[in-house]
């Protein structure tokens, strides 16, 4: 669908990134996925796409500017490669090089971000904790002075690339209880009292590795500290922000995929002596798939152009959350119903995709998470 916020520059990235996904992607989508792992090598080719340099400068690899449009193009066309995954896989270094870019050290930044960026090394956010993930103002793991170090304690879970990751990026309590006493920290896989053990038999995203991350009397230098002592809650919810652009963008992606298959598949196969697509009630499911999918895509364009303008639409991202997952629900249902037995098979992109639905309406903030922040943000509640 076409919208007036389209540029040339954006217009030739999508086509561009597009391919990449559709030769680099796309072929070996499913054989990744039953294999429970990406290439190494997919993550370089990735990296020299720009795909991971949004919003850091060039002195660090990044790509020196910053645009929505383009950011969110990524996500989309990595949710129609047929097994999401992939995108999880590849992007989950994306939450964490927000903070080091941001509040990390010149030495850190010019040391760790162009290995991040090109590819070479994976990073991950380690926010979410077996008590809670939304809940972010009660998180439990804690990091306390002693002399020139701080010593963290506590476990995180379900952190997308826990068990590829060299380098980290941790949320812990250093003061009081609440919002203002969290700050963040960088550390390395490898270091005394560090351990991380594997998330397995998923429900989807099988080619994305999820792990419990353990922390047992780490001692790290004092540089570890990223930007102001308990000050890291705000550095958090811009990366949430970002995290849930990019879900969201990824549902479209996920439910454009089961309307192209529908679309293909209802004027290939034949019922009572017609293709599926003359009959009428196959017809209106296509219609009404193809309906919701537009209001979502007009939905996201204006949500793009609003956090390129400033400031953050919190309010618009939280709706714009549970509305892409509950669409993409839709989609995936309807397109299980439209392939019948044969979306319920292995290998097939829908039959995934309606595995994944779940994941997306969960991860990043579930839909009643969004919907009580949406709220909020109006100012409807305090």
């Amino acid at each position: 669908m076409q919208h007036p916020f389209e540029t040339p520059e954006r217009s030739a990235f999508r086509q561009s990134f597009s391919k990449f996904v559709e030769s680099e992607i796309t072929p070996f989508a499913d054989e990744w996925d039953e294999a429970g792992a990406i290439p190494a090598d997919l993550h370089l080719k990735a990296g020299a796409m720009g795909m991971f340099g949004f919003g850091i400068d060039e002195a660090y690899g990044g790509l020196g500017f910053d645009d929505c449009f383009m950011r969110a193009a990524v996500c989309e066309e990595l949710g129609k490669c047929g097994a999401t995954g992939v995108g999880a896989a590849l992007g989950a270094r994306n939450i964490s090089t927000g903070p080091i870019a941001a509040l990390g050290s010149e030495e850190l930044k010019q040391r760790v971000l162009p290995q991040i960026l090109s590819g070479e090394e994976c990073s991950s956010l380690g926010v979410t904790e077996p008590s809670g993930g939304s809940d972010v103002a009660n998180l439990r793991a804690t990091a306390r002075r002693d002399g020139n170090e701080w010593v963290l304690n506590g476990t995180k879970t379900f952190i997308t690339g826990g068990m590829t990751s060299r380098y980290f990026v941790i949320a812990a309590r250093t003061g009081g209880p609440g919002l203002s006493g969290i700050s963040l920290f960088f550390l390395e896989a490898g270091i005394a009292g560090f351990d991380r053990t594997a998330l397995e038999r998923k429900m989807g995203w099988w080619c994305s590795d999820q792990a419990t991350l353990f922390f047992d009397e780490c001692r790290l230098p004092a540089d570890s500290l990223l930007g102001p002592e308990d000050r890291g809650f705000i550095a958090v919810m811009n990366n949430f922000n970002f995290e849930r652009l990019a879900l969201i963008a990824q549902s479209l992606g996920m439910a454009k995929l089961c309307l192209s298959q529908s679309i293909e598949y209802v004027n290939q196969r034949q019922t009572f002596g017609k293709r599926l697509i003359e009959h009428q009630v196959i017809a209106h499911k296509i219609a009404d798939m193809s309906a919701r999918i537009d209001s979502l895509e007009a939905y996201l364009s204006q949500i793009c152009w609003m956090v390129n303008e400033g400031p953050m639409p919190v309010a618009e991202i939280s709706k714009a959350k549970f509305l892409s997952t509950k669409i993409l629900e839709y989609c995936a249902s309807e397109a299980m119903q439209i392939f019948g037995g044969a979306g319920y098979l292995r290998g097939n992109p829908v039959e995934r995709i309606y595995r994944e639905v779940k994941v997306m309406a969960i991860g990043g903030g579930s839909e009643e998470i969004m919907k009580d922040l949406a709220i909020r943000q109006m100012g409807v509640v305090e």
